[in-house]
């Protein structure tokens, strides 16, 4: 299989994991697919951090579609949490450009410890 075509089969599956998660858990694709882009998909971290975003948004869009059509989603309730998701992701965006590729990876890292812990216990 040419580099092309694997590369392509990597994104695919990367992709696919993200959905899979996001699906299952109603968000989260983004804590596996940073780290395939990043790793199998060879992007560099930055580039593999904003691909996610990218990638995360229409996911979690469908799965909020997916949940409000089995009437399982409130978006009354949801609202508040919106407005301050698009504060954060706003402000998050500007200051991503200035923070080191170290602090954001242990940020990341920290975030999906957190999450693994809350998880178990």
């Amino acid at each position: 299989m040419s580099e092309k075509k694997s590369k392509g089969l990597w994104y695919a599956l990367a992709g696919a994991a993200a959905g899979v998660v996001n699906g299952f858990f109603g968000g989260g694709g983004g804590q596996v697919l940073v780290p395939m882009l990043a790793g199998k998909c060879g992007l560099d971290q930055r580039k593999a951090f904003a691909t996610s975003v990218a990638v995360i948004a229409p996911l979690c869009a469908l799965s909020a579609c997916v949940y409000w059509f089995r009437g399982q989603l409130d978006l009354m309730l949801a609202l508040p949490y919106l407005a301050g998701g698009l504060t954060g992701g706003w402000v998050g965006g500007k200051v991503f450009k200035k923070i080191s590729m170290v602090w954001l990876r242990r940020g990341f890292a920290l975030l999906i410890l957190y999450g693994g812990v809350k998880a178990f216990l």
